[in-house]
């Protein structure tokens, strides 16, 4: 007999407290291993939907829903007695007659009951007259995924906020297809399984239900009831973690569309399938390493022998280990340092005329992040995304400043970390065998021309070497570059994840708005924003603009307060602001919430019955059900500092770039809950979503 369990039974499993949780697991462990045990108590369910439910009793209070064949049994559903049998009365599973997918089908008599979205306030002048899917066959619907009984309901919502709530009572499958539609979007065919064929083995039944063969894997299920992204995945997920590629591939989406979670579980397959191979999962800082760490745990907290073959390192840190163990001591110069070098050999080599912002912007995006080693070199260079026009006589000038500073560093015995990159990718290159099989690398888009010019050559074009997760919307750090003219070309290889499930939808499409409907790299791959669908609803966002900062302390306080009411955990919540200048402003409001205070970190933990504070940059990675992103002050975001620092007219635009993504990072940090405060005058990125949801605003 087959041992399965569904995403219901996880998610309802992590509502229970942890001594609920421990009690529920102990019977559940039970029924895997002795399932003819004389002390388990199951109960078959009489006037059910489904004839196949059973009710197991955990103690007095506490029931596990099963569903039981000759076949098979399913964990479905725990909760106190009366509301898992609430549960159960409105649930069926069945398979699909069209997609020959298995569902679990809530019936649909339970939407009769809605007369208002449960998040929004329906009004007869917003109402669409005309039903959103008139124009869809029957047949077609089926072939969507939507269950026969919910054809009707379907054929009849005439506005999307009822179509949001309808979305939450249908199969995943199918409410992605409607949400799809409903934005003029073709929806992505549903594979149709053979007759005969498992429906529990359909690519859509598997992001819902698992087989679970050992006890190990039981576990691993159990521990973590809140991370079902380590026991289910989307088929589009699964395509690209399973999947075998003869060249560097490219996995994009926007926030909460599970990137990371397709870079971890593709280093776990390729580390399980091929053995005796080393696999590098790397990113751009420490912060988001630690991150990945703490969900590796998650996914090989039973598996220590994989574990010992995957390594998560940042990059600069692995380039700095890597680089003294195959050539020796590496002294990097600091900023200051090298600005003060150039600034030295300008002084000897003067009538540039340029300003020392733009020779030290030269130097570090153009001259020395692509090793320009000879005039001939700089000369034809395409200095791409730099809008000061320099002719050939211009840059001979510039050339002798650089090569200048190109003498002192060497006289100083310094190495630059991009010096540092290509000398070490040229010898791990040249290496019989690699230094790891297999590179995965979580939020690309912040990965600097030197270090993917190293993992390109430490990657050799072999098969699956190379892999990427990342965000062109999220780029905070990095100037555009052509990752093609590196050796990295992922044409035909890469994929856009279209499906949220971290962010609400009311919150993805507010943070949206920050964006483009698409956005393009140097070498022509687009990311389009638009068709992204979430799979849940939630509040709209609220931004607020108050007089002073004593009133937006006040304000944030009392919105943490009302979230710590709705039951809340202190944890699940917290408060970023653009730089560690108006860190106090977040202390101020938490503590005048009468919480405690965590200070996020390098090491970014999440302390139990504390609200996190911190800056955007720390953001990255996390993930809370209620965010407030406080301080959005005129000058703050974005920050002055860096316009001012502006060396040239693309500078200026990169940097409006980089701080719209910076905020919307910040934002999609939140789960259901997002609020957006500033002091009047407050950031012209405010002014832009003020007309994008019906928030208040307070002057």
């Amino acid at each position: 007999m087959e041992f399965r369990i569904a995403d219901t039974f996880t998610g309802s499993l992590a509502k229970l407290t942890a001594q609920e949780q421990k009690a529920v697991k102990i019977t559940v462990f039970e029924l895997q291993t002795n399932r003819e045990s004389s002390g388990l108590r199951l109960h078959k369910l009489e006037k059910t939907r489904d004839p196949n439910f059973w009710s197991v009793s955990v103690n007095m209070d506490i029931r596990i829903i099963v569903h039981k064949t000759d076949a098979s049994m399913l964990l479905c559903y725990v909760d106190h007695h009366d509301k898992a049998y609430e549960w159960v009365q409105r649930r069926k599973i069945e398979t699909h007659p069209n997609t020959g997918a298995a569902q679990l089908v809530e019936i649909r008599e339970t939407f009769q009951e809605i007369t208002v979205p449960k998040y929004t306030e329906v009004t007869n002048s917003v109402l669409r007259k005309t039903p959103l899917f008139s124009n869809k066959s029957d047949e077609e619907l089926l072939g969507f995924g939507v269950p026969p009984e919910w054809l009707a309901d379907v054929k009849n919502v005439n506005d999307e906020d009822l179509l949001l709530e309808l979305c939450d009572h249908l199969p995943g499958e199918a409410a992605e297809a409607l949400l799809d539609l409903a934005v003029g979007k073709k929806p992505q065919l549903i594979s149709v399984s053979v007759g005969g064929a498992d429906p529990f083995e359909h690519p859509d039944a598997k992001r819902r239900f698992r087989i679970v063969h050992n006890i190990e894997e039981l576990k691993q299920a159990l521990d973590f009831p809140l991370d079902k992204w380590s026991v289910f995945l989307h088929p589009q997920q699964r395509e690209f973690v399973e999947r075998e590629f003869n060249g560097a591939a490219r996995v994009s989406g926007s926030a909460g569309t599970g990137k990371t979670i397709v870079a971890l579980h593709r280093a776990v397959y390729l580390a399980k399938k091929y053995h005796d191979t080393r696999v590098l999962l790397t990113t751009f800082s420490e912060p988001l390493a630690n991150a990945l760490r703490n969900k590796l745990k998650v996914l090989l907290k039973h598996s220590p022998r994989i574990a010992e073959r995957l390594e998560i390192d940042p990059i600069y840190e692995l380039g700095m280990r890597l680089y003294k163990s195959n050539v020796g001591k590496c002294i990097i110069p600091k900023d200051s340092d090298l600005r003060k070098l150039i600034e030295d050999a300008a002084q000897e080599n003067p009538g540039h005329g340029l300003k020392k912002r733009f020779l030290f912007s030269e130097w570090t995006q153009v001259v020395d992040a692509w090793q320009l080693n000879t005039w001939e070199e700089y000369r034809d260079v395409a200095r791409l995304g730099r809008k000061t026009r320099l002719p050939e006589n211009r840059r001979k000038i510039l050339w002798d400043i650089f090569e200048n500073v190109r003498k002192k560093l060497k006289e100083k015995t310094w190495v630059t970390q991009s010096e540092m990159f290509v000398k070490l990718g040229n010898i791990l290159s040249a290496k019989k065998n690699p230094v790891y099989d297999f590179i995965i690398v979580d939020e690309s888009q912040d990965i600097d021309i030197p270090q993917l010019r190293f993992l390109a050559l430490a990657a050799a074009k072999r098969p699956n070497a190379l892999f990427f997760a990342g965000d062109l919307g999220q780029r905070i750090f990095q100037q555009p570059f052509s990752w093609k003219s590196l050796g990295v070309d992922i044409r035909g290889r890469s994929k856009t994840l279209k499906v949220n499930y971290r962010t609400s939808h009311q919150i993805r499409s507010f943070a949206d708005k920050l964006l483009g409907p698409e956005i393009s790299d140097v070498d022509g791959n687009t990311e389009e924003r638009k068709g992204v669908v979430s799979v849940f609803n939630g509040p709209k966002p609220e931004v607020t603009v108050l007089p002073s900062i004593d009133a937006e302390i006040d304000n944030v306080a009392d919105w943490l307060q009302e979230r710590i009411n709705e039951n809340l955990s202190p944890h699940e919540l917290a408060v970023f602001v653009r730089s560690e200048a108006e860190l106090d402003r977040a202390k101020q409001a938490v503590e005048k919430a009468g919480q405690s205070v965590n200070n996020l970190t390098n090491v970014v933990e999440l302390v139990q019955e504390k609200i996190s504070i911190g800056t955007m940059h720390l953001a990255k990675g996390l993930e809370f059900k209620g965010v407030a992103v406080i301080a959005c002050d005129d000058e703050i975001v974005p920050l002055q500092q860096r316009i001012e620092s502006v060396g040239d007219d693309a500078d200026l635009e990169e940097i409006y770039n980089t701080e719209r993504h910076l905020l919307y990072v910040a934002c999609t940090r939140a789960r259901d809950h997002l609020l957006i405060t500033g002091v009047e005058p407050c950031s012209e990125f405010l002014d832009d979503l003020k007309n994008e949801i019906n928030g208040k605003f307070v002057l």
